[in-house]
């Protein structure tokens, strides 16, 4: 299809797992202990690891409300998929209805669930043992798998990587690629076992993404055990998503140019999704700054300033009314920037997130590059 002329990738729409996904795929010896979910509200996406919410609970207690006020005007345009309990069909119902051609998938309780530290550094009770982590992981990319089989031309998988354990991720990494086909690896922004993304221990992981010719993305979660970079604003959800979601993408992105990974992997590709794009170019600019004019090169030693490794290397989402993306184009160019819609989430504008996007002040030829070719380079999709 062509809406408006134009087709359509979304870089970032996202799935809303069954309650019971863990307890259908998981290995049977974490069986016991698996991750459930609960269906309180049509679009509930709550996730627990044993008696632990993966979401800080304290940190949404005064949410409910606005949340539901907000959502209960726009549930009409949902109720053809909550009809149909969010599977796969109703996935493709709602790309034909908002004209994407093409989606690359993203979690929504898959966005909590490890939302822990290691139990190796924060004890068994509060943390997740690396295998459980390793096969939480592996049982949702098994769902996924099966959920793309509707049409795996359009539906693209991004796979979720445990990084509790290098090894384990490495290899969930290249059987999600070599063997089910996926697209991307995506990982939360939070630190897991206190280490920067980038640290050392994490080069095998990048080595691998590097080889197979996969991006790896980073995508902010919830209010998880990890990070807070809502930056305890947890008694409005306003200005705690308003932080959190751009932060730890933001916070990522700075390890990969400024902290040394993409000096050392120079064909990794990196996103950085739904943290909108507007913040890339005062990003930039100060850790240019930082780096050539104050201790930066006496810390790390890079062969580009890290805004040029973010052009050579990493994408990031616009958001669907986003006027400020006209800063970054007059910044950065246009090659550097995909389309998404978010959908089913909250913040979404489905069913109008193309047209909403297509108001924005960009030219055509800017246009296409964000709603196809860039996505298209990203993702390694043949056009």
């Amino acid at each position: 299809m062509a809406h408006g002329g134009f087709k359509v990738i979304d870089s970032d729409m996202h799935v809303i797992e069954p309650p019971d996904l863990w307890q259908r795929y998981i290995d049977p010896a974490f069986k016991p202990i698996a991750p459930y979910g609960t269906n309180s509200t049509p679009r509930d996406i709550s996730c627990y690891v044993g008696n632990r919410s993966a979401y800080r609970l304290e940190a949404i207690k005064t949410w409910v409300g606005p949340i539901v006020s907000h959502t209960a005007p726009l549930e009409k345009d949902y109720e053809f998929a909550q009809r149909r309990g969010f599977d796969s069909e109703s996935q493709l119902e709602a790309m034909e209805r908002e004209g994407i051609d093409v989606a690359a998938l993203y979690p929504s309780r898959g966005l909590f669930v490890l939302g822990f530290d290691s139990a190796e550094t924060v004890g068994a009770s509060e943390g997740l043992e690396p295998r459980f982590a390793a096969a939480i992981a592996r049982a949702y990319n098994d769902w996924l798998h099966d959920f793309c089989a509707a049409d795996r031309k359009r539906l693209l998988a991004a796979a979720m990587i445990a990084p509790h354990d290098v090894p384990s991720a490495v290899d969930e990494t290249r059987r999600c690629v070599e063997q089910l086909g996926f697209k991307s690896i995506f990982l939360l922004p939070g630190l897991v076992n206190r280490k920067p993304w980038h640290h050392r221990d994490y080069d095998p992981l990048w080595a691998s993404c590097e080889q197979l010719g996969i991006p790896v993305v980073f995508h902010g979660g919830g209010p998880d055990r990890l990070c807070d970079y809502g930056l305890g604003l947890h008694d409005s959800m306003m200005l705690w998503h308003s932080f959190s979601h751009s932060l730890g993408p933001m916070s990522a992105c700075a390890s990969f140019t400024a902290g040394g990974v993409l000096e050392r992997f120079p064909k990794l590709k990196a996103g950085f999704l739904e943290a909108n794009c507007s913040w890339a170019p005062w990003l930039m600019a100060r850790l240019d700054d930082h780096y050539e004019d104050y201790i930066g090169r006496f810390e790390v030693k890079l062969a580009l300033t890290p805004s040029e490794y973010f052009k050579r290397n990493c994408w990031v989402s616009v958001e669907a009314d986003e006027k400020p993306a006209r800063l970054f184009v007059d910044w950065f160019g246009d090659d550097n920037v995909v389309f998404s819609t978010d959908y089913p989430h909250p913040d979404s504008k489905f069913p109008h997130g193309v047209d909403k996007f297509l108001s924005l002040n960009l030219s055509d030829q800017t246009r296409r590059k964000f709603l196809w070719d860039n996505c298209a380079r990203f993702y390694g999709i043949d056009s």
